[in-house]
């Protein structure tokens, strides 16, 4: 619940420290701060026992840590579980789990609802309910049953990350940062439509990994499923990518839901590898899962063989992403919150 206090989690070190001097405290508290933030993952200022009683007080007449545990849970026979939490504007989001051999895989939202509107995904049809704060986007990190078990982190959940880049950015400087979470930057991959100023700064401050939502290679084909195509033409995404350095173990894929009769054919086959010569990448197609009032349908297992095959043959590596937690809607293109939704309605 709201308390009317600012929030901790999610600052960086030199805000901590900002703070912290701000309120006539030594700098070095700032660092502490940090450690017991992310470090030794506190819910409260009382358990940072190295700040003395008197600054613990003083923080507390304004601060929170800032940790809010998840509303609600549910478990797929698949081993995915999906969580739902409630963030500070009263909106909800969801944040994914998956297990997978030896990966332990979070898929995190970054806005509350999403902007994009892609013909394919639930979370457009909730509309843009606001950007999620840098302290929102760590929570699900930390706040998760699996948190500590975790080797990997997508931002693949609802909202587009790059729209969000100013919050996301920040939230990857906290999960990459030696006072932060630590995390290798080579663990953490971001997806995103191709939002021109948030992917200069994504390419040019991180060395995590890169996915982008193609799913057509024509424009207009594109345009139909994804109307962001019209303002962030895919064309302007792959030539900022060109010009990127990818030269490390930085990797870059291409995401390509595969929908029966829309964008399987040999011709788009054809058109995606042309489009991508000369980009080191990989090809993932995913199976569509169907959605409501949608006129789209999933393409024939023995189909998207073939459409891998066409690309395989063309040089590209490519597979075939596993459905994971479709039974509790939290499968590629499903988040939703039927709870947000449900109040959107009985506020209409």
């Amino acid at each position: 619940m709201p308390t009317g206090k600012q929030i901790l989690l999610g600052r960086t070190l030199e805000e901590l420290t900002d703070l912290v001097t701000s309120l006539g405290m030594p700098r070095f508290t700032g660092k502490q701060i940090a450690q017991w933030l992310y470090d030794k993952r506190v819910t409260s200022i009382d358990e940072m026992t190295n700040l003395s009683k008197a600054n613990r007080a003083l923080l507390s007449e304004q601060y929170t840590v800032g940790r809010t545990a998840p509303v609600m849970s549910q478990l797929s026979q698949d081993g995915t579980r999906k969580y739902l939490f409630q963030v500070a504007t009263g909106g909800l989001i969801e944040a994914v789990f998956i297990p997978d051999k030896d990966r332990a895989t979070l898929c995190i939202s970054s806005q509350v609802g999403c902007k994009m509107d892609c013909l394919f995904c639930m979370t457009g049809k909730q509309g843009f309910k606001g950007n999620l704060s840098t302290g929102e986007i760590i929570n699900q990190v930390l706040s998760v049953e699996e948190s500590l078990s975790l080797t990997n982190i997508v931002y693949m959940g609802m909202g587009e990350p790059l729209d969000n880049a100013v919050n996301v950015m920040k939230s990857i400087e906290v999960m990459t940062a030696s006072w932060g979470l630590a995390w290798s930057p080579k663990r953490i991959t971001l997806s995103t439509v191709g939002v021109r100023r948030g992917l200069e700064r994504f390419l040019s401050e991180t060395t995590c990994h890169l996915a982008v939502s193609l799913h057509n290679p024509f424009h207009e084909g594109r345009l139909e499923l994804m109307p962001a195509e019209g303002g962030l033409p895919l064309v302007d995404t792959l030539q900022m990518i060109r010009e990127a350095d990818f030269t490390g173990q930085r990797r870059v894929s291409f995401e390509y839901i595969v929908f029966d009769g829309v964008n399987d054919s040999e011709e788009h086959a054809v058109e995606l590898a042309r489009l991508l010569r000369g980009i080191p990448c990989r090809i993932n197609l995913i199976p569509f899962h169907q959605i409501p009032n949608v006129p789209l349908r999933p393409l024939a297992r023995d189909k998207m063989e073939h459409f891998k095959n066409l690309l395989e043959a063309r040089g590209y590596t490519t597979t075939i992403r596993t459905s994971r937690g479709e039974d509790i809607s939290a499968a590629c293109g499903m988040l939703s919150t039927k709870e947000q939704m449900a109040r959107n309605t009985s506020a209409n």
